[in-house]
């Protein structure tokens, strides 16, 4: 059965971009430091080549980019471009929107859903199998809440940015408990396997 997994670079402080994050800037102030273990120059040109990765951290990109679906905030995803359309070998991109989109990121691959739960339903659906790459802090945050995030894959970054985007912000009150699957270093970087750990 598929897992969805939240694939997220983070500092040690937790954040996931600099501050004033925006359109030109994706990763805030400094936030492309986030990123060097895996685009080494900061361009992102680098994403479809991954050749220079190895040991651990090729192996967390192949299982990022071996997963069937991609859900995303709109947010994350407005900033990335949309991607251009194609996240990963064409695979289908749930984008979870309270609004109407915008007709500039409107690809045949992408679908805007209203709610977490059914983004999520949907993209197992079509993943067929596969896990689902959950992208962005809004719908983690919204995710772990609804209890439909099975794991997350953290690329931990020794670095403390001290102001941008929190990765862990607005949790419910309830603790969330986690169990650590894999822990592997790589160069720049310390990935880290959780599963969600759910009562029963």
């Amino acid at each position: 059965m598929s897992k969805t997994v939240l694939y997220m670079s983070m500092s040690v402080d937790g954040f996931i971009a600099g501050p004033n994050a925006g359109p030109g800037n994706g990763l805030g102030d400094g936030g492309h430091r986030l990123h060097e273990w895996f685009l080494p120059d900061a361009d992102a040109a680098h994403r479809r080549d991954l050749g220079h990765l190895a040991g651990a951290s090729r192996e967390v990109m192949d299982e990022a980019m071996a997963t069937g679906a991609v859900v995303a905030g709109r947010r994350t995803f407005e900033l990335a471009g949309g991607w251009g359309g194609d996240h990963h070998d064409g695979v289908p991109i749930f984008v979870l929107s309270r609004h109407r989109p915008d007709p500039a990121l409107q690809w045949p691959g992408v679908t805007y859903v209203s709610d977490v739960t059914t983004a999520m339903n949907l993209a197992r659906d079509a993943a067929g199998g596969k896990d689902v790459l959950v992208h962005g802090a809004r719908t983690a945050q919204l995710a772990l809440a609804a209890g439909v995030l099975d794991e997350l894959q953290i690329h931990l970054v020794p670095v403390l940015i001290g102001q941008g985007e929190p990765l862990f912000e607005n949790l419910p009150p309830d603790h969330i408990e986690l169990e650590l699957l894999r822990a592997a270093d790589g160069p720049g970087v310390a990935h880290l396997r959780y599963r969600v750990r759910t009562e029963g």
